[in-house]
């Protein structure tokens, strides 16, 4: 099986990652069981996900858009994170406690 070249878009253009996902019998595992291991690593290994992003296409407003959702999310996360390990007097317990406005 020759490895298949994933050309990746956006941040990465040019870049190309090679993806081989091999797949091996273990015993008398059945086709079943090989192709849910199969789905698993494409999922792991965040093919599924790529295919999905790059089937369309993407205008570079919306892409600068999902990136900053997407870092937004991840602040809030590492806030919240850091608020519920702490106790003490900063954090407030709510779960809309000062935040962006838009619902």
């Amino acid at each position: 099986m020759r490895p298949r070249k994933n050309v990746c878009f956006g941040d990465n253009v040019g870049f190309t990652r090679v993806v081989m996902i091999k797949v091996k019998s273990r015993g008398n595992e059945t086709v079943d069981q090989m192709l849910r291991r199969f789905k698993k690593l494409c999922e792991k290994e965040g093919l599924i996900k790529d295919m999905k992003r790059i089937s369309y296409y993407e205008k570079p407003s919306e892409k600068r858009r999902r990136r900053l959702r997407k870092a937004q999310k991840r602040e809030m996360k590492t806030l919240l994170e850091g608020g519920t390990t702490g106790g003490g007097a900063g954090s407030t317990g709510g779960s809309n406690s000062g935040g962006g406005g838009r619902s």
